[in-house]
C-alpha cells in the first residue's frame, strides 16, 4: 500500500490484514528468521540480520498475547465508523471488514483565505468562520444520523482530513458516544468524496509496520 518515512528512523509500511501472513513470510525470506514478542498492542519482530519490524494493529483489533493471536485479531471481522472532513466537505461511513456498508458525502461552500487587509480581511474572516461553523453543523447532523445509532456495534471510529474540521464536528454533544470510539489513527485524505471514503476504508484497516533496517539511515 506504499511507504513513508518514520520519525526516529526507518519507514512505515501499510499492509492489508489479509496479506500480513504473506508479508511475514517475505520478511523471513529477506531478513532471516525472527524472534517475536508483543509490547502493548504492538507485535515486535527482530530478524537475524538485525532488521526490526514493529507491527501496529488496525483500530479496534484489540489486544494480543503473541504472534498468533495478533494475526487472529487483525483479520477478525469488525465494523468501524469513518468520519472524514476537510473545509466544507464531509464523508461519513460504516465499514464491515473491507466493505463500505453505509455512506453519506456532503459539501458546503467555505470561503478560502484572502490576502486583503484591513476591514475587508476581518469581514472575510468572519464570513469564513460562519461558513465553517455551518459546515461543521451539517457534518455533525450526518454523523448523528449514521454513526450514533450504530455506535454500540462499532469497534472503533477512524477520522481523517483536517483535524480542526473533524474536531469541530465531534464537539457536538450529540456525538459523545462516537467521539469516545475515536482512535489515534488519523488518515491523510484528499477532499472528501465517495471514492476517497472507499479508499479510506483500506487505510483504516491496514496494519502499519515501522520497518528499520540496519543498513538504512532515515531522517525523522
Amino acid at each position: 500500500m506504499g511507504t513513508r518515512p518514520a520519525a526516529g528512523g526507518g519507514r512505515w509500511v501499510e499492509v492489508d490484514p489479509e496479506r500480513l501472513p504473506r508479508w511475514l513470510a517475505g520478511f523471513t525470506e529477506r531478513h532471516g528468521r525472527y524472534e517475536a514478542d508483543v509490547d502493548g498492542e504492538v507485535l515486535r519482530l527482530v530478524a537475524e540480520d538485525g532488521t526490526l519490524a514493529e507491527c501496529h494493529p488496525p483500530p479496534g483489533a484489540g489486544p494480543a498475547a503473541d504472534e498468533a493471536s495478533f494475526l487472529t485479531a487483525t483479520t477478525r471481522a469488525r465494523r468501524i465508523g469513518l468520519l472524514l472532513a476537510r473545509r466544507g466537505g464531509v464523508a461519513v461511513g460504516i465499514a464491515n471488514g473491507p466493505a463500505l456498508e453505509v455512506s453519506k458525502v456532503d459539501s458546503r461552500y467555505v470561503q478560502g483565505r484572502t490576502a486583503a487587509g484591513g476591514w475587508s480581511q476581518h469581514r472575510f474572516a468572519r464570513r469564513r468562520e460562519n461558513q465553517a461553523r455551518a459546515a461543521a453543523a451539517d457534518g455533525a447532523d450526518i454523523a448523528v444520523r449514521l454513526l450514533v445509532p450504530a455506535a454500540p456495534g462499532l469497534a472503533a471510529v477512524v477520522t481523517g482530513g483536517d483535524r480542526r474540521a473533524v474536531d469541530a464536528i465531534l464537539a457536538d454533544a450529540r456525538l459523545a458516544s462516537v467521539a469516545a470510539l475515536r482512535t489515534e489513527r488519523f488518515l491523510t485524505v484528499a477532499e472528501p468524496r465517495l471514492a476517497v471514503l472507499e479508499s479510506a476504508v483500506r487505510q483504516a484497516r491496514a496494519v502499519q509496520i515501522r520497518l528499520v533496517e540496519p543498513d538504512v539511515t532515515a531522517s525523522a
